[in-house]
């Protein structure tokens, strides 16, 4: 720690997290002002009266006060806000598919099988994903060619919507049948299109960042050139998919007589060579960074340039409008409808078995990379965990478009849904009625532990008694807190395991009765209505969560927090996903940063709560690669309410993985700091683990500033009731004060409002590389909380 010069001024450029913020409290001020940005990312400051920047409380460092300015980097606008953006609530399965990939294993340096089983796994991941998109447009294909163009505007049909004029003009159903499939593919791929601009143009790039475990986090998180060609490759699949089914599916193409006939013939091939080279090209494009043109594809990626995509997206178009124009005499019923679903649906299932398979040896063999790591740290499921993600994106998938189909055909009152429907009705009811069974044991079994902890009144969290200590009441509101937030923290990722496992159980009657062609019993209806109105209640939920998103972003975070989520990721297995925001947000952090360490006296500091701890983190990668050492040196981290350890780390083992937060706090040399609660449920401990309360004394094992890993000394209680392990920060929640001249937050904050901490002035302090060290003040407890810290050693008694 160095003591502060006259001409020290410390700039915290804080960065909040998916729950979004307004700029005021972002900044923790009454008002705030831009001061750059494009509106979309936005840096703000606190204001004055007359709406002009004003300069932040100053920080207390070496027992002198040195000036700070606070600055918010506000990106909420990038995933909230208007229909648009609202939209992106329905196309959460293809969210989720790109989430799998990059949740995939990392393959060790050197190992062929690894580097093997890895193209594999990438290749089956996008042709998962474009199976998705193929599986919705002959979903919508059911829904408008067959229900009602087919079927409701079908000659003497009582249909809701059924017309004379409509039934007298097959042109007329034929155009009402395909335009809603023309419709949606145009607005996916217009979707697909939409990028953020980066403010900062002149912002220098890592060059080729370097992939695998030893590097910083987030190197792999980069734009892939390959984008294009896939997004014009599941436009093409899609459109194949509906010339294929409104000519008669997969069975074969419609009869006709002459000529007629052979050019639905011709339409209708055309359509499944189409769909194979979407499939085929989707396979076997492989950039995973982003980085690496010259890798093996290269031929395809200029079979797949800008000339080719356009001849291939033209004729794509114009074998949909040259079909349209082939069904002047539409059936009553839609013959290939039924079984382009479920040969879709069953495809779909066989390459997610294939890539569960797959993904045992890749995990074993990437196992190395963290065998020595403790249990707590190491890949939720030992790396496995893609693929439950991408089974419920398909089943999720598949469940949202045959609601939609049910709800409608209820409104219109009239026409018969395919077959296999029936067959996804009993998946559904069977999958409800687990869900319900599992809700009760997990309630169950949780109200038993607790009821039994109390019994035997074992103390369940020690650090928050230790944290708390003269405070009874606050440490027993801290410990029931604790115990909840340990809980969740432990088992949540073992919530996505059962859904997909409650929802592949569902599947194997349905897929058993209907391989063997036999009609569910009379005795399963039951369930199947369950399934129905399962499936009702999904649609219905994510259209409510559509609308409010869209009319009331602040009553429907939760959808806002899965969509922020899954944003981050850049788009590499499906491209209809939002746009990244991280490739704009580290961006225009790092050249932020930049242009404050550009001058001499200046620290900067990277604050960031929740999801900002993640971009703040890949910031402050990015900075240590591109600054000069007398800059980087002047660079601090701070974050609050982290995921990185328990969630990113062992989420993505490939991307974040923990040599990489070790390498990143190395090279801060002591610069990072974490504020945790144990009462926070969504973040946790960074840069410590295997915690322990021993003789009234916190100790762990962590990261150490001079760059080693292992046990570290004893944690110290700061001058607010903090005890310090390493660079974690444990806060005591309730917060000890009220302080003379501080915000004052009372309760259980749990995730919310870290700033209101007075440990975090000194956590910015420390992070800023300034000496923090001043005489503790009176604490206002009912008495004294004893100061930890390690005992001195004897001296040796003289000969």
């Amino acid at each position: 720690m160095l003591i502060p010069g006259p001409d020290t001024r410390v700039v915290e450029l804080r960065v909040h997290g998916v729950q979004g913020t307004t700029p005021e409290s972002l900044v923790d001020a009454v008002a705030a002002v831009d001061v750059a940005g494009d509106g979309l990312g936005r840096v703000v400051r606190p204001a004055d009266r007359l709406r002009r920047p004003a300069p932040g409380p100053v920080l207390q460092a070496g027992g002198r006060p040195v000036s700070r300015v606070v600055e918010g980097y506000v990106w909420g606008r990038m995933t909230s806000g208007g229909l648009a953006k609202a939209a992106w609530a329905l196309l959460f399965p293809f969210a989720l598919a790109n989430v799998a990939h990059w949740m995939l294993p990392p393959a060790p340096a050197g190992n062929a099988p690894a580097h093997l089983l890895g193209i594999c796994l990438r290749a089956l991941l996008r042709l998962a994903a474009l199976l998705l998109t193929v599986l919705l447009v002959a979903q919508l294909a059911v829904i408008s060619l067959d229900l009602v163009a087919a079927q409701c505007l079908a000659p003497g049909s009582a249909c809701l919507w059924g017309r004379p004029w409509a039934g007298g003009t097959p042109w007329v159903r034929a155009v009402v049948g395909v335009a809603p499939i023309a419709l949606a593919l145009l607005v996916l791929h217009r979707m697909s299109s939409v990028d953020w601009r980066i403010e900062r143009a002149g912002t220098p790039v890592a060059a080729d960042p370097e992939p695998g475990p030893s590097g910083l986090p987030g190197a792999l998180v980069a734009a892939d050139p390959d984008t294009p060609a896939l997004r014009v490759l599941h436009l093409v699949a899609g459109l194949g998919t509906g010339v294929v089914v409104a000519l008669g599916g997969p069975p074969g193409p419609l009869l006709a007589p002459g000529g007629h006939g052979h050019a639905i013939a011709v339409c209708w091939a055309a359509g499944i060579a189409l769909v194979a080279v979407a499939a085929l090209g989707a396979m076997l494009l492989d950039d995973p960074t982003g980085g690496t043109p010259h890798r093996g594809g290269r031929w395809l990626r200029a079979a797949l340039g800008r000339g080719p995509r356009r001849v291939l997206h033209t004729t794509a178009w114009l074998l949909l409008l040259v079909s349209t124009a082939l069904l002047v005499r539409l059936p009553s019923r839609l013959p290939g409808a039924d079984l382009s679903v479920q040969l879709v649906a069953a495809i779909e299932a066989l390459v997610c078995l294939l890539i569960g398979l797959l993904l045992v040896p890749a995990a074993l063999l990437a196992r190395r990379t963290w065998s020595k790591q403790p249990r707590e740290l190491r890949p939720w499921a030992g790396g496995w965990m893609a693929a439950p993600v991408v089974a419920v994106a398909a089943l999720l998938g598949g469940g949202f478009g045959a609601g939609l189909a049910l709800a409608l055909r209820g409104v219109l009152g009239h026409g018969s849904l395919p077959r296999g429907y029936r067959y996804i009705a009993l998946l559904w009811g069977v999958a409800g009625v687990l869900a319900l069974a599992a809700g009760l044991a997990v309630a169950a079994t949780l109200g038993m532990l607790r009821w039994s902890s109390l019994r035997r009144k074992e103390e369940w969290a020690r650090e928050a008694a230790l944290l708390h200590a003269g405070r009874g009441r606050d440490a027993k509101r801290a410990a029931r807190a604790w115990w909840w937030a340990r809980w969740q923290r432990r088992h949540s990722h073992q919530a996505v395991l059962v859904l997909a496992a409650v929802l592949a159980t569902g599947a194997v009657p349905a897929a058993f009765l209907r391989l063997r062609e036999v009609d569910p019993p009379a005795w399963t209806d039951p369930v199947s209505n369950f399934g129905v109105v399962v499936l009702g209640l999904l649609v219905l939920s994510l259209l409510r969560a559509v609308y409010l998103a869209a009319r009331r972003p602040d009553k429907a975070r939760q959808v806002g927090v899965l969509a922020d989520l899954a944003a981050f990721w850049p788009r590499e297995a499906h491209p209809v996903v939002p746009p990244c925001y991280a490739l704009k947000v580290v961006p225009e952090l790092v050249a932020r940063a930049r242009e404050h360490l550009a001058e001499p006296g200046t620290r900067v500091v990277l604050a960031g709560h929740s999801q900002g701890s993640l971009l703040t983190a890949v910031a402050a990668a990015r900075l240590l690669e591109e600054l000069p050492p007398h800059q980087a040196e002047r660079l601090g981290l701070v974050t609050a309410g982290s995921q990185l350890q328990w969630a990113y780390a062992r989420a993505f083992p490939a991307v974040v993985p923990h040599s990489s937060l070790a390498s990143l706090s190395a090279r801060l040399e002591g610069r990072w700091r974490a504020l945790c609660r144990g009462t926070d449920a969504l973040g946790g401990a960074v840069t410590t683990w295997d915690r322990q309360v021993f003789d009234e004394v916190l100790l762990g094992v962590g990261f150490r500033e001079d760059g080693t890993t292992g046990a570290l000394p004893p944690a110290r209680r700061g001058p607010t009731g903090a005890l310090v392990l390493g660079g974690d920060h444990w806060l005591p929640d309730p917060q000890r004060g009220p302080f003379p001249g501080r915000r004052w937050a009372p309760g259980v904050n749990r995730h919310a409002d870290y700033a209101s901490d007075p440990e975090w002035d000194r956590a910015v302090a420390m992070a800023a590389g300034l000496d923090t060290e001043e005489p503790p003040p009176v604490l206002p407890t009912a008495r004294r909380a004893p100061v930890v810290s390690p005992k001195p050693e004897p001296k040796p008694e003289p000969q």
